[in-house]
């Protein structure tokens, strides 16, 4: 795919991002392949770095070392120094962690633990907690001090299960999700995509990707938006599968890259419009592909009016077979039956296209789309 092309290879979709954190790179990074970007967060992240208990926490792991230290969020963990910093602990933190079995939950806690200068000595390839707990469960973990960076959901069952197999546990909530910054936004974001004006919907944490579903059940349009996921009318993109379970459980297959980054996501999306554009119609004028607000023409986009677009969606929809007048006037706004007006009409998108030829008369019978 060149470089080129990815520049209008979103050009006319309308993409929703939920998360809060790094929306604005997101954003960004959608808008340069051409997107529509929409921004409705599903939840907030809470930062607890003046947490008096986390504060309190932290001093008991640096006082009583552990032997291992679970890592589940980058951004946790980053916040759970920084925190210590604040409180003037950080060296001393460190240290201890420096001296810990280092174990992470995936690769974006695997690159924050990096960026303190430690080295991850266990990291969890398919980012879950499940498999952090069968490593250490089958090695044993009885009478062994860990400690566990939980991420805003909870621990996901480790502190419990590793308790009942005989751990010291030490427990450290670094960030809370809260309440969506803007209630309203993220109503409208979900009647939107259940009225179909929403294209692709992008989720970052399991949390937010429940939360925006349940949003949608509150507002009485769940069925409608998980029909249109079902269906691949509207596609739902997952930063991770862990990210992709809350969706998974209801029946969405989503868009999962095989790296749990936010490049690696954007990147898979416009891979998954890419493919669509190779699918599309070849006529004489080169590859057409007609999306619900746009028309691309070989990746550019058509300067195509609202009804010579509509038009354009009909000849295409026939795949080359003769649409009668008739047909084309139903399409056209009033209710005309003059055949003037469909002729007029079929000039102005004949206008609007580099070729002419993409659109031809068949005598007494109509109009047609021109595949090679």
């Amino acid at each position: 795919m060149s470089t080129s092309s990815l520049g209008q290879v979103m050009a006319g979709c309308v993409v929703l991002v939920t998360a809060d954190r790094r929306s604005g790179e997101l954003a960004a990074a959608l808008s340069r392949r051409g997107a529509t970007v929409r921004h409705a967060p599903a939840l907030s992240i809470v930062p607890t770095d003046h947490d008096d208990q986390l504060v309190a926490d932290t001093k008991a792991v640096v006082a009583e070392p552990p032997d291992a230290v679970v890592v589940t969020t980058g951004i946790g963990f980053r916040g759970w120094v920084e925190a210590a910093d604040a409180a003037g602990l950080a060296d001393d933190l460190l240290a201890v962690l420096g001296g810990a079995r280092l174990i992470a939950r995936g690769p974006k806690a695997r690159g924050a633990i990096q960026a303190t200068g430690l080295h991850a000595d266990w990291v969890a390839e398919s980012e879950t907690s499940a498999e952090i707990l069968d490593l250490l469960l089958r090695e044993g973990v009885a009478g062994q001090r860990i400690a566990v960076q939980h991420h805003g959901a909870g621990a996901d069952g480790l502190d419990v299960e590793l308790a009942a197999a005989g751990a010291d546990v030490a427990s450290l909530v670094v960030y809370r999700w809260g309440p969506p910054p803007d209630p309203e936004a993220l109503a409208t974001s979900v009647a939107a995509a259940a009225a179909g004006e929403i294209d692709a919907v992008v989720f970052t944490s399991a949390p937010g990707a429940h939360a925006w579903l349940e949003a949608a059940e509150t507002c009485g349009v769940g069925e409608l938006v998980l029909a249109r996921l079902r269906q691949g009318l509207m596609v739902a993109a997952a930063v991770g599968p862990v990210t992709a379970k809350p969706l998974r459980d209801r029946g969405v297959e989503p868009i999962v890259p095989e790296r749990g980054r936010l490049g690696a996501l954007v990147r898979t999306l416009v891979a998954h419009y890419d493919e669509a554009a190779t699918a599309a119609v070849c006529t004489v004028a080169g590859r057409l592909q007609v999306r619900r607000t746009v028309a691309l023409l070989d990746g550019h986009v058509l300067p195509l009016s609202p009804t010579s677009l509509e038009l354009l969606r009909l000849l295409t929809a026939a795949g080359g077979d003769v649409v009668t007048r008739p047909q084309v006037l139903a399409t056209l706004p009033g209710d005309s039956r003059d055949p003037h007006a469909a002729e007029v009409a079929i000039a102005r998108l004949r206008d609007a296209v580099p070729d002419r030829r993409l659109v031809q008369t068949v005598v007494k019978r109509g109009y047609r789309l021109a595949l090679s």
